[in-house]
């Protein structure tokens, strides 16, 4: 297996948490927005993207799986 399709398959879940946050930070724009600019998250579909993205990184790379000298016997 190629190192390249190797990461992305260990990956996997950290990617898809990311573009799942992307989805869910711009309909969090569409739905919540602020209409004065005021807000700092919900003011631009930009910031709310990546900080929606960072977050379902983070929550989805709690579901991949070690490596068998990482893992706890």
């Amino acid at each position: 297996m190629t190192r390249i399709k190797r990461f992305l398959i260990t990956q996997l879940p950290t990617i898809v948490g990311g573009v799942l946050g992307i989805i869910a930070g711009y309909i969090y724009y569409l739905k919540v927005g602020c209409s004065t600019g005021a807000c700092a998250i919900s003011a631009s579909p930009t910031k709310s993207m990546l900080l929606f993205a960072l977050m379902g990184g983070i929550l989805g790379s709690m579901f991949q799986q070690k490596k068998d000298e990482e893992k706890l016997v």
